[in-house]
């Protein structure tokens, strides 16, 4: 089972932590495959918001079992829609470095190609 890890976070709205300020969105900065290495990028983006009080990242961990290829033909250079009957959803894999093996192949097959991107998704 592979693990990964994030720093994620922002500016909130008070010192309860629990809502982000209106117009803002959560930071994730990641993945990272240790904890000794997103511990520094934390420890990093804590000493550059130190003057913010509502300033507040932590380190989340993710397991996963499965990875799977996924990705297609973009309508646009967005890549928030895939053209339809285009996507691809390969897997799954037992690890991220086959899953990698797998969407290299891909997206150097489709390198000339603008509007084909491809991405790993974990479960």
């Amino acid at each position: 089972m592979a693990e990964q890890y994030w720093v994620a976070g922002g500016i909130y709205t008070d010192t309860s932590f629990s809502e982000l300020e209106p117009g803002t969105k959560e930071t994730r900065l990641g993945p990272f495959s240790t904890y000794d290495e997103a511990k520094a990028v934390w420890r990093a983006k804590a000493m550059e918001t130190v003057d913010e009080a509502y300033a507040r990242f932590h380190i989340e961990r993710e397991k996963h079992d499965q990875f799977f290829v996924v990705g297609g033909e973009y309508t646009d250079t967005d890549f928030q829609a895939i053209k339809p009957g285009t996507e691809e959803r390969l897997g799954p894999y037992a690890s991220y470095e086959e899953a990698e093996r797998v969407w290299k192949q891909k997206s150097m097959a489709a390198i000339d190609d603008a509007y084909v991107r491809y991405r790993i998704d974990q479960q």
